[in-house]
């Protein structure tokens, strides 16, 4: 893969992929990871989030 094509798919993104971690209130910070809860519902979290336990998950989702 060529250096001038890394991350540029996050151009195209809403705010170039970055926001507010739902999980931990981090802000500015990339969302690039999609978790679930038990009924479904999918977010977008931060790296550190992304191997966060399920019970948080399902805390922010109701």
């Amino acid at each position: 893969m060529a250096k001038t094509k890394r991350g540029r798919v996050l151009w195209s993104l809403p705010s170039r992929g970055r926001g507010t971690c739902p999980i931990c209130n981090s802000t500015r910070i990339k969302l690039l990871y999609s978790r679930a809860n038990a009924g479904g519902t999918i977010i977008k979290v931060c790296k550190r989030c992304s191997k966060a336990e399920q019970d948080k998950i399902d805390a922010v989702i109701p």
